[in-house]
């Protein structure tokens, strides 16, 4: 029994022989330079001290990566720590002499070790056999805790805070590595840039926000020595846990800033002993769940950054980057404001309004009646991005696209055609049986092209296919014009000559559907939806995947012409009849003042709804439907779905002067007969 208990001091003794001689190299090392004269010492520095590693090199860890808005507020922020770098301008000078007093009294005396502090500490831990006092200086504190937040694998963090003599040497040659190459005034404010102080803060700055709703620039003296005690133990001090516990420590603080001189005793007996008060605030937001506006845009925006730009998530939550997105809030408030007066926050059936800029493609808003969440049993909430997802069709919105085709194959606006009601395809069949199409309601039996399309007769569109025999054509020419969710079915579409295609069965993407719209808008260019316009690096220079390899590409993605300008052109003052003229079926859309052209639809048994209206500036689709099961919308395209669009656009559009449609680019009209043509005048008719 007794020999047990002599044991520890056995190994103890051991253990001090063998520190005694790394001890003395550690003296040696330390006092050389200094104790041989100042001359040879700047000569023999390199050889002496190791080179800083890159973590060190570097001045500062990077802040947040930053998602702005077009405007440049911000969306969100990417982190992994909650750290906002300040420079030592921005830094009260009562933190950093709180710090020194209670971490480094004799920080501006040594030159990165208190050789006399380090061997007192060593000794003792040696002799107890744990860890009972620090003596690391702040210097050699900013070198471990760089070290540890910069190390990737486990072997590297445990490198970097192994209680071993090796590891004491490492970080005592990088101190003075440090000292050799920055001010005291740059170390001390780059370790109040990285410690942690607890509740998930990293950094001065980021600690004042949390504790106390301030800037680092305006802590006070009771502030700042709260805030330099929890640097040693910034959980069991916490305030906001454990206010009786910080105010000892706090005034602990004070208690070595009256010792060292700085601050007088009036001022340490004005403070001590006062009760703790904190002001806490929220982190800043992390990700898409947290975002300030457009959660589901933030989400399409960082599958672009992940996948599209190939920027891996790590890199964005390392931090220090700052993305410029194409988000227009108050388009997109007034989009959330449309939704949710029209359908309550979690109702079974979700409203989706989803904007964007024709002739650049740029993301505007995307809208939904529910939050960007992850809590499956919250109706609210939801991860999938609806406004992305292709689950229902979209109806009559097709129409457009046989049209389109139509005119490219030669067809001019005026094309009549007369068809019975219901109609029998000569072309297409359904399964073994005939093709049977009618109308909802009651439609004249002779139409255009132009008036069935704002009329938006089945019977007519299904004729117009079989007199183009084949739907290729409008297949393809949905797809040149940016429809990218028919892409993964459009060879089955056209293998199996689907008649239906006109009246839009085939599940639809809302972005999808307004981009293929926004190709008219913009005279028949058509532009990728692209949500990211730049994306910078820490020192603001355009961000590169590799050091030395090309800037990322943040380009629009746009392809001129992808159908005729007389074509889209043609299209779009026929499509602006739908919220103008007596029989559109959209009039609910109209804004007075503005050209509005759209096309309205409802798919089969009214499981979904749409609406896409577009100017020359704006294009935006609206659909309505249940993503988790079928149910019947209870209405049609131009009723709910154009009130959303029109409740959406009109504080925009209201606010903007209005931008008419260039002309027709095809005769909208058959030419008048030449003269002499029916029966020639006859006297006294």
């Amino acid at each position: 029994m007794g020999g047990r208990r002599r044991h520890p001091r056995l190994r103890a003794a051991l253990l001090l022989l063998l520190a005694i001689p790394l001890a003395g190299a550690l003296v040696a090392a330390t006092l050389a330079p200094w104790v041989v004269g100042s001359g040879l010492a700047a000569r023999s520095s390199a050889d002496l001290l190791a080179p800083l590693p890159v973590e060190l090199a570097d001045q500062t860890f990077p802040g947040p990566t930053v998602v702005l808005a077009a405007d440049g507020s911000v969306i969100t922020y990417f982190y992994e720590r909650d750290r906002q770098p300040v420079p030592s301008e921005r830094i009260a000078p009562v933190v950093k002499q709180a710090l020194v007093a209670i971490e480094d009294r004799r920080f501006y005396d040594h030159r990165g070790l208190d050789v006399e502090g380090t061997l007192r500490a060593l000794a003792r831990n040696v002799v107890a056999g744990s860890v009972q006092e620090g003596g690391s200086t702040i210097t050699q504190q900013l070198v471990k805790q760089t070290l540890l937040q910069t190390a990737d694998e486990a072997d590297d963090r445990l490198a970097a805070t192994e209680e071993s003599v090796g590891r004491k040497l490492r970080e005592a040659r990088l101190a003075l590595s440090l000292e050799e190459t920055y001010t005291k005034d740059e170390i001390l404010t780059r370790y109040l840039n990285t410690v942690y102080f607890g509740e998930g803060t990293y950094g001065i700055q980021a600690a004042a926000r949390r504790y106390f709703s301030v800037d680092a620039a305006d802590l006070s003296l009771t502030q700042a020595a709260m805030l330099a005690g929890l640097v040693r133990t910034p959980t069991a001090d916490n305030p906001l846990a454990d206010p009786e516990r910080a105010r000892e420590r706090r005034d602990q603080v004070l208690r070595r800033m009256l010792e060292v001189g700085s601050i007088s005793q009036a001022q340490f007996d004005e403070t001590a002993g006062l009760p703790v008060e904190t002001l806490p605030s929220p982190p800043p937001p992390n990700g898409c769940v947290d975002a300030v506006v457009g959660g589901f845009f933030c989400d399409f925006a960082q599958q672009y950054l992940t996948q599209t730009l190939g920027i891996p998530q790590e890199r964005l939550d390392a931090g220090g980057m700052v993305v410029q997105t194409t988000l227009r809030p108050d388009l997109q408030r007034s989009g959330d404001a449309a939704v949710l007066a029209n359908l309550p926050m979690g109702d079974p059936l979700a409203a989706m309004f989803t904007a964007v800029e024709p002739g650049t493609g740029h993301v505007l808003a995307m809208s939904v009646n529910r939050v960007f969440g992850y809590d499956a049993a919250d109706p609210a909430q939801e991860s999938v991005n609806l406004n992305v997802a292709a689950s229902q069709g979209s109806g009559s919105t097709y129409k457009t696209f046989v049209a389109a085709a139509a005119l490219e194959a030669g067809y001019p606006p005026f094309h009549t055609i007369t068809t019975p009601d219901p109609y029998v395809s000569s072309v297409y069949r359904n399964g073994t049986q005939p093709y049977v199409v009618q109308n909802v309601g009651t439609y004249p039996p002779t139409l255009t092209m132009a008036e069935a399309l704002v009329r938006s007769s089945n019977t007519y569109f299904v004729a117009l296919e079989d007199q183009l025999r084949s739907v290729e054509g409008p297949v393809r020419t949905a797809q040149r014009m940016g429809l990218f969710s028919l892409d993964p079915v459009a060879d089955q579409v056209v293998a199996e000559n689907r008649g239906s295609f006109t009246l839009g069965a085939e599940a639809t993407s809302p972005l999808a559907l307004a981009s293929a719209y926004s190709t008219l808008g913009a005279n028949g260019t058509r532009c990728a939806p692209v949500p990211v316009t730049a994306v910078a690096d820490r020192d603001l220079a355009v961000f590169r995947l590799e050091p030395e390899g090309p800037p990322i590409d943040t380009g629009d993605r746009c392809t001129p012409e992808a159908v005729s300008p007389a074509v889209a052109t043609t299209l779009n003052q026929i499509l602006v009849g739908d919220t103008e003229a007596p029989y559109g079926t959209g009039l609910e859309a109209r804004i007075p003042g503005h050209q509005v052209a759209g096309k309205t639809g409802t798919s089969q048994g009214r499981f979904s709804i749409a609406f896409v209206g577009y100017t020359p500036r704006y294009a935006a689709s609206v659909m309505v439907l249940n993503p988790k099961q079928n149910q019947d919308v209870g209405t049609y395209g131009g009723g709910r779905g154009a009130q959303i669009w029109h409740d959406a656009m009109l504080p925009v559009l209201s606010a903007e002067p209005a931008v008419p449609f260039p002309p027709a680019g095809l005769p909208l009209a058959p030419p008048p007969p030449p003269p002499g043509f029916g029966f020639p005048d006859r006297p006294g008719r």
